[in-house]
């Protein structure tokens, strides 16, 4: 097949022009070449599959490129392979190495190779080689391969499409057996009865004793194996389980036979049965155990008690009486023995049942109480008794839950009333004959937790500086007792007062309030619920008694008196220098008369007195002070009338 490239070129003159010609396939430099022709060819002596492709030249001359369209070159078909095989003579068990080869052909290709045998379907295997022409594979020869044909043939991916090569020659291999099929016996015979002894022997033929092993199997357990001899041997004495397949196996490298034999074993007596007066009874009861086996009577019984540490055995015979107490529960087992053969009964369970104890019934938390909006868990126990036990819940004489339990159960009553004032009870019974034990009746305390806590005073907002004040804390709501508590607010808080009380308030008196215990004032509440209720603040203000107005107004006032007088005095002097001696006697005079009718005045005058006063109180009652006028009294009292809360 020849590539040709013509170049077209026009020319002014006639003169020699080189003329520099390349040839791509599929984008890939094939050929190059310098010419003074305007053409060029590119030869292929013998045209291959892998030459198909796309095919296109450039020409550059005079310092001009110019490059050609793409051309389409399908080359079909493909060589033949030669395929070669490294032995023509193989044992069971090896392997036939095989090599395909493409000549002439150009990577990547596949190779696909076959394993031909008479009447059964080749067996192929597919290999990919991307930089070579050649592959090699290898088929293993197993049991029952004779004479073995191969043969192999190749593949190219062209333009997504495979073109495939004809068949290579075929390729024929012969195969030995390295040994014959296994022989397995059973002696006596393959069917028996249990009790007699049966000898398996399993044996073959080598060509080489060279690691070769015969293998005895059953269900794929390996009951014995021996390496390097021709004959294995066991034996055993049978029993039911022994029937079955039994397969012996030869192995000698990867070379494989086996035999399979089927052994029925008949039996020679039946399982025994284990047969007990009572399953369930109570502690102190008489208990009867018997075997037996239906339809055969000579044999060697025992009866035994299953363990997890192994069985304990209590006695070699067929029946068993005995007084149980609680110790005795479980599995009961008998076995039987005949020539050799021991067979085991199904095992039957034995319940003792001790009477349970009258049960005991306490709240989880401890106090027989319960918060109102909380959930009640009550706790049944009984200390006696053989598990499972049924115990009985009742809220009065409502069944509120049934529980089976070992020793204990729990109950939990959502559903809690202020005044629901029904006690709690609890049954507790097992398979015992005594029948059911009630518990005590449990009453329970509903506690409320405390609801809106204010506190008021006496007098309320303003105090006077050494007076007593009172303070009233008080709650809306709440199981008693209740601890009542007392705050002023400072830079911490100060407890000034606490006191627990079976009443729903509490009333502290302060006396001689001073100036410094002005501010903000509080109390707290708390019962067993332990929730803490805080009242809303009041202010107390600590102001100025009369006695203490009084006092600062006489040091206010004596000194304005005082400089009253003398300004009088010195205005009375001055104006008598004025006037002169006869109006100075005038004056004293005057003087002398006026204090004569004043000093008669004070005691003529019936309407006019001294020495009283009078001064409000806290409700803004005028109540005199007068001692002259006032009866006496004894020992002091206090009325509240009116109590302001905040």
């Amino acid at each position: 097949m020849s590539i040709v490239c013509h170049a077209d070129i026009s020319k002014s003159t006639d003169f020699q022009l080189k003329h520099n010609f390349t040839i791509f396939k599929d984008g890939k430099l094939v050929f190059m070449t310098v010419s003074n022709k305007g053409d060029a060819q590119y030869e292929i002596p013998m045209a291959r599959s892998s030459d198909t492709g796309e095919y296109e030249c450039t020409v550059e001359a005079g310092g001009k490129t110019k490059s050609s369209n793409s051309l389409h070159v399908w080359v079909t078909g493909m060589t033949k392979p030669i395929l070669t095989a490294e032995k023509k003579e193989v044992l069971e068990g090896e392997v036939v190495k095989l090599r395909c080869e493409l000549p002439e052909e150009v990577p990547p290709l596949y190779f696909l190779f076959r394993k031909i045998k008479m009447n059964s379907t080749p067996k192929e295997k597919l290999v990919f080689e991307p930089y070579r022409n050649f592959s090699v594979v290898e088929f293993s020869v197993e049991e029952g391969d004779n004479i073995l044909q191969f043969d192999c043939f190749g593949r190219r991916n062209v333009k997504l499409e495979f073109e495939s090569s004809e068949y290579s020659n075929k390729t024929l291999v012969t195969v030995r057996e390295p040994f014959i099929k296994p022989t397995l016996n059973a002696k006596p015979s393959s069917n028996i009865t249990e009790g007699d002894r049966i000898q398996f022997e399993c044996s073959t033929v080598v060509a080489r004793m060279r690691d070769i092993e015969i293998i005895l199997q059953k269900n794929r357990t390996i009951l014995n194996s021996v390496r390097d001899e021709k004959l294995l041997k066991y034996s055993a004495v049978a029993t039911l389980e022994d029937s079955g397949e039994y397969l012996c196996k030869v192995e000698q490298g990867r070379a494989s036979k086996t035999t399979k034999l089927n052994v029925v074993v008949s039996e020679l007596f039946p399982k025994p049965i284990l047969a007990a007066s009572m399953s369930k009874l109570d502690e102190n009861k008489e208990l009867t155990l018997s075997c037996s086996i239906s339809g055969f009577r000579k044999a060697n019984f025992s009866i035994l008690r299953k363990n997890s540490n192994g069985d304990i055995w209590l006695k070699n015979s067929r029946n068993l009486t005995m007084r149980v107490n609680v110790n005795d529960t479980g599995s009961y087992i008998c076995k039987a023995e005949v020539k050799g053969i021991v067979k085991e009964s199904r095992p039957v369970r034995i319940n003792v049942y001790a009477p349970v104890s009258k049960p005991t019934l306490s709240v989880v938390s401890g106090l027989p109480e319960v918060v109102l909006g909380k959930p009640l868990r009550l706790i049944c126990r009984s200390v006696m008794g053989t598990p499972p036990i049924t115990f009985t819940f009742y809220k009065g004489n409502e069944v509120k839950k049934v529980v089976i339990n070992d020793t204990y159960a729990t109950f939990l009553d959502e559903n809690i009333r202020p005044n629901d004032r029904r006690g709690y009870k609890c049954d507790a019974r097992n398979n015992h004959s005594s029948g059911m034990k009630t518990s005590n009746i449990l009453n329970v305390t509903v506690i409320v937790p405390i609801r809106n806590a204010s506190l008021g005073s006496i007098p309320y907002g303003e105090v006077e500086d050494g007076s007593e004040i009172a303070f009233l804390c008080s709650v809306k709501e709440g199981s008693w007792p209740i601890h009542f508590r007392i705050f002023r607010k400072t830079d911490h808080d100060v407890l000034l007062y606490e006191k627990s009380e079976n009443a729903d308030r509490v009333v502290w008196h302060k006396e001689a309030m001073k100036r410094q215990d002005t501010g903000t004032y509080y109390c707290m509440a708390s019962n067993r619920a332990n929730v803490d209720v805080k009242s809303h603040p009041i202010t107390i203000s600590v102001i100025l008694a009369a006695w203490q107005k009084g006092i600062i107004a006489a040091f206010v006032l004596i000194p304005i008196a005082g400089a009253v007088t003398l300004t009088l005095w010195w205005f009375l002097c001055k104006k008598k220098k004025a006037k002169g001696p006869s109006m100075e006697m005038s004056g004293s005079a005057l003087a002398t008369n006026l204090t004569s009718e004043k000093l008669t005045r004070q005691h003529n005058d019936g309407d006019y007195y001294t020495g009283s006063s009078y001064i409000e109180d806290s409700e803004n009652h005028m109540k005199s002070t007068d001692e002259s006028n006032a009866p006496e009294q004894k020992g002091t009292e206090t009325v509240y009338s009116e109590i302001r809360k905040s």
